[in-house]
């Protein structure tokens, strides 16, 4: 069911603020509504006028005397808040804010947008807004925004967190002729947000592709669970900005977003199913190609051109794009080596050559549509003498309607002169681009979206974990707290990856020398000796570790030469003492850690450890909400520490089942521990048999938060 349902397809809708003035926001939302040609019930209220529009005027809700599902206020923002409570008090389900000067203008603003959202969840009326175009449904119909005019009806929904955006793409619309179904402004997102939304377009029988710009998510958790659900009903696809620095803060002055890590956007949108637009133009080009065209099953491109030079270029943006060129089966060489001229190139891509007229093209098209291999076909039409592109583009047609389950996409790279060919093949859904790189961009969104939506129907779940002391993790914290710190010691810190069952190799405080000979002896030589204070960070740059020590008397001197060391170049930080280890056999070094993202939660991240982490750089990264067994296992196969830790130059594969544990072990722990902030499993020895983190790390909250 869609709670959304009264705000899209009202019986009665109330303008306040509404007015005879042209110059008026007021007077353009009455006189969009009545353009759009909704039939519901409309009440203009305005208390100094008694008509607007051929509508009779009332001067407040209470005169109405009748509930409305959706008012829209246009009044300053100053007086909005007292419409707001008579609104709540009429029994209004939908409020739609178009007046500015909430949280966008600073603390004053917030202040009041705060209020607006305590008074809609008093009267459990929801809010679009505020500081919004307003609401549009072309199947409703009805045009409750400011905008110009109502855009085309198609079948395309547009979110928008930018009112300016929306606008623009509104006039844009309607000069290429492009239909949607919703246009939807969320402004400032005090309550409905594009979660809301989006779940609410992908139910809606007369969507079939999900568009969003969006600033921020404002509940990353929610935003999961829901777009996913969405994924598997129709594309969502998103234009996200704010991923630069200066973007960033813009977003921030903009509509009061606190724009969060890019990266942390980015995989959520990969394991929620979202196709993520790197540009306007690309959003659209995906949507029309998302409109009109069937999902590819595969990823296999057949090029059929008239110039070997764009020909070219086609094929290596399909391999920039992640895509692959078909190998025709020997049926399909044969009938192109057959009908094409012998200087013709029958591989893939197809050289039909400059002097091919229409039946050349269709002979060829019809040869590459036919054959089992093909996913995807690309027709190149360049201008010459003989080319026939209105006839071609009607051969291109007709073919796509005979192979219904297989996307068509054309690029006629020229001008005037290819015109009416393009129009033919817009017309017929067909998507005709200037150059082939971005249909090929467009092609890749559709093939990234086939393989996202079959990942997520498999929705292969996490394992299970093997072990979580949850009591045991609890107390350590609570020792963190007593001594009012944010890093744990490594010895706290092996004892919570120990409780949640990541295998580690055990951390021993000493407080004198005499107590880590008794250590190194307990754990058996050679052993390893580190500073421990939460303050220092870079350990071996202060002199603080000391490796491959085989006796007593090494481990005396080393204790002393480390304590000696740090004292003297930091003489003001607090030493907990000196950490005892096992030294480890070498194996493969890798790193596996968790950052906590404001929006979306623990990110989990997997790579090459030990000193490569920073210089070579090679960490992928996945969200834990949601994190399925299939995840992880490509979260590791992308690194390049895959190749490594699969057996490099005859050395022996590494253990990458305990990889795949200690993955599943640390999800969990994040998700349990939200104090958590950031956990460092730098480096883990990947082995044969096994898998140990050797140094842990790991940093919780402030106390209040800890506390509570």
């Amino acid at each position: 069911m869609d709670e959304l349902q009264a705000l899209f397809q009202p019986a009665s809708i109330a303008v306040i603020g509404a007015s005879k003035n042209e110059t008026k926001i007021g007077y353009t939302i009455m006189a969009n509504i009545k353009a759009s040609g909704y039939t519901g019930q409309v009440y203009p209220l305005n208390p100094r006028e008694e008509e607007i529009l051929g509508y009779r005027c009332y001067p407040s809700l209470q005169a109405l005397g009748k509930a409305v599902d959706v008012a829209v206020i246009s009044v300053p923002a100053d007086v909005s808040l007292n419409v707001a409570r008579d609104c709540g008090a009429a029994g209004v389900k939908f409020l739609v804010v178009v007046s500015s000067g909430f949280k966008e203008i600073g603390e004053i603003g917030l202040r009041r947008e705060k209020e607006l959202q305590k008074i809609c969840a008093e009267h459990q009326m929801r809010l679009v807004g505020p500081n919004v175009v307003g609401i549009v449904d072309t199947n409703t119909p009805i045009n409750a925004s400011f905008a110009p005019a109502i855009p085309s009806k198609g079948k395309i929904a547009f979110i928008s967190q930018s009112g300016a955006m929306l606008l623009s793409i509104f006039d844009w619309s309607r000069s290429v002729g492009l239909g949607f179904s919703r246009f939807i402004s969320m402004g400032n997102k005090a309550d409905l947000n594009e979660v809301d939304f989006i779940w609410s377009a992908a139910i809606d029988p007369n969507t079939k592709v999900i568009l969003c710009y969006i600033e921020d998510v404002a509940d990353g958790k929610r935003f999961l669970a829901v777009v996913q659900a969405a994924s598997k009903l129709k594309p969502v696809i998103i234009l996200k900005s704010g991923t630069s620095t200066a973007g960033a803060r813009a977003a921030a002055s903009h509509t009061g977003a606190l724009a969060g890590s890019n990266l942390a956007y980015e995989t959520a949108f990969r394991q929620s199913g979202v196709i993520r637009a790197e540009t306007m133009s690309e959003l659209f080009d995906l949507a029309i190609s998302f409109v009109n065209q069937p999902i590819p099953t595969g990823d296999q491109v057949s090029i059929v051109t008239n110039s070997g030079g764009p020909g070219i270029i086609a094929t290596d943006s399909v391999e920039r794009n992640n895509l692959r060129m078909t190998r025709f089966q020997k049926e399909t060489i044969a009938k192109l080596r057959n009908y094409l001229p012998a200087e013709a190139n029958i591989y893939n891509p197809v050289d039909v050559l400059g002097d091919a007229r229409t039946k050349r093209y269709n002979v060829a098209l019809e040869a590459v549509l036919a054959d089992e291999n093909t996913d995807i076909a690309l027709v190149l039409l360049s201008p010459a003498a003989v080319s026939e592109p209105a006839e071609t583009a009607e051969a291109i047609v007709e073919l796509q309607r005979r192979y219904q389950e297989k996307p068509v996409f054309a690029a006629y790279m020229g001008g005037e002169g290819l015109a009416e060919g393009c129009r033919i093949l817009t017309d017929a859904g067909i998507p005709c681009f200037t150059f082939p790189e971005p249909a090929l961009k467009a092609i890749a969104g559709m093939v990234r979206f086939s393989a996202l939506h079959r990942k997520i129907e498999r929705e292969q779940k996490i394992l299970r974990i093997a072990k979580a002391d949850h009591q045991a993790v609890k107390a350590i914290f609570y020792d963190v707290i007593r001594d009012r710190r944010l890093v744990l010691l490594g010895n706290e810190a092996t004892k919570v990856a120990d409780a949640y069952g990541i295998p580690v190799a055990e951390v021993y405080l000493a407080k004198n020398p005499d107590e880590a000979v008794a250590m190194a002896e307990t754990v058996g030589y050679p052993v390893v000796l580190k500073v421990a204070s939460p303050k220092i960070i870079h350990k071996t740059d202060l002199g603080g570790v000391k490796t491959g020590l085989e006796n007593a008397a090494a481990v005396r001197e080393a204790y002393s030469a480390i304590m000696e060391s740090v004292r003297r170049l930091l003489p003001a930080t607090t030493i907990y003492g000196i950490e005892v280890q096992k030294m480890m056999p070498k194996g493969n070094e890798l790193i596996i850690g968790m950052s906590r993202d404001l929006q979306f939660g623990p990110l989990i991240a997997f790579g090459m450890g030990g000193i490569y982490v920073n210089l070579l750089k090679d960490v992928s990264f996945r969200l834990a909400i949601g994190l399925s067994l299939e995840e992880i296992e490509e979260m590791i196969a992308e690194t390049k520490a895959y190749s490594l830790i699969r057996g490099y130059r005859g050395s022996k594969p590494s253990d990458i089942g305990a990889l795949v544990h200690i993955l599943v072990q640390v999800a969990k722990l994040a998700l349990d521990f939200p104090e958590i902030t950031e956990i460092d499993l730098n480096p883990v020895i990947a082995y044969p048999d096994s898998a140990l983190a050797l140094d842990v790390k790991i940093t919780v909250s402030n106390l209040d938060e800890l506390k509570g």
